[in-house]
């Protein structure tokens, strides 16, 4: 009989790693800012009312030049205290654009901005992590 190449033959077959018993904190630091301005006719255009950011003032009654616009949050507009749908209204660093112009002189606006950018998650425990089970045929 000739000689002839002999082939090794295997089939390997592995599980999935599997994570357990990992723990991971999630720190929620809302910025909140509150700023309020009253409204005067050269505010209420033709079609909108579009209130300057230099209108406002924050909590503390101080003027602000500029509105922080939340990157991962939500703003909230009070007309005469009563809360305004979310479509009524958009934010921009210079102005609070109203989309009416049904609201009259002398009306306070209050714009509450909710900004969760500072929201931090970190494992606080490393999960441990098992090793694939490997199979082996031959």
């Amino acid at each position: 009989m000739p000689a002839s190449l002999v082939k090794l033959f295997i089939t390997a077959t592995a599980s999935q790693p599997v994570a357990s018993n990992g723990e991971v904190t999630t720190t929620v630091n809302p910025a909140v800012s509150r700023f309020v301005a009253t409204v005067d006719a050269d505010m209420i255009g033709p079609t909108e009312t579009v209130i300057q950011a230099d209108s406002f003032v924050d909590d503390n009654g101080d003027p602000v030049t500029e509105l922080p616009v939340p990157t991962s949050g939500y703003y909230n507009v009070y007309s005469n205290g009563v809360l305004q749908e979310g479509g009524l209204s958009s934010l921009a660093a210079t102005e609070l654009t109203l989309a009416t112009t049904d609201i009259q002189p002398g009306t306070p606006v209050i714009l509450e901005i909710v900004d969760f950018s500072n929201t931090t998650s970190q494992i606080t425990v490393e999960p441990i992590i098992s090793a694939p089970d490997i199979t082996v045929n031959t």
